[in-house]
């Protein structure tokens, strides 16, 4: 039910009623070679799913790392296995890293690894599957509401310490992820690099922030 509403919501969030969605879980191949079947030749792919392993290393559990790697580096792979071979020459997938790859920081060592691995796998998907682009696109800390179960005020304190910290002054939007994932699937002269939209934010440590 619930992913019968989410499809809804999906589908209600694009301006052509014609568009088509579908589900499919980026840790079974069987499920992403079923969804290439279906859905047949496209131009690009963009996947932004991700789980997070959040947690000091002496809090980390092997099931929740392995599920982080799964659905933001595995299934992309698989993602690449099964809709490249009928993608055309010009087409192009993006793929979501992070800043945690670059700024070590305490109860993220799932979520840099992770991060880190995507960087990885984009430059080397780039080689092997030339002339189709790869590319990824690395958020800093983005007001998309994951971070409202903080609670309104630690949620304000967070981002105005990580605003303060950032050269660019601010938090970051949702629009400006979305900004950077179409100049990826656009500029045809891209390939094998991480575009980070973080205002800054690896460099508050050389800063002083």
């Amino acid at each position: 039910v619930a992913a019968g509403r989410d499809r809804e919501a999906l589908r209600r969030s694009y301006d052509d009623t014609e568009a088509a969605v579908a589900t499919v879980d980026l840790t079974d191949e069987g499920s992403i070679r079923t969804l290439a079947a279906e859905v047949g030749p496209v131009d690009h792919v963009v996947s932004t799913a991700s789980a997070r392993a959040r947690g000091l290393v002496s809090e980390l559990e092997p099931e929740a790392v392995l599920l982080s790697f799964h659905t933001k580096v595995v299934g992309p792979i698989m993602l690449a296995k099964h809709l490249a071979p009928t993608m055309p020459a010009g087409g192009s997938f993006v793929l979501l890293s992070g800043v945690a790859a670059l700024e070590p920081d305490p109860g993220f060592l799932g979520v840099a690894a992770t991060n880190g691995a995507v960087n990885t796998v984009v430059r080397s998907l780039a080689v092997e599957l030339a002339p189709i682009r790869v590319n990824a696109v690395s958020p800093g800390t983005i007001d998309t509401g994951a971070w409202d179960p903080l609670g309104e005020r630690k949620k304000a304190e967070l981002f105005a310490r990580l605003s303060a910290g950032n050269p660019s002054g601010r938090i970051g939007t949702p629009e400006d992820v979305a900004h950077a994932v179409l100049f990826a699937l656009t500029n045809t002269f891209l390939t094998g690099v991480c575009l980070p939209v973080d205002g800054g934010q690896p460099l508050r440590v050389a800063t002083g922030a």
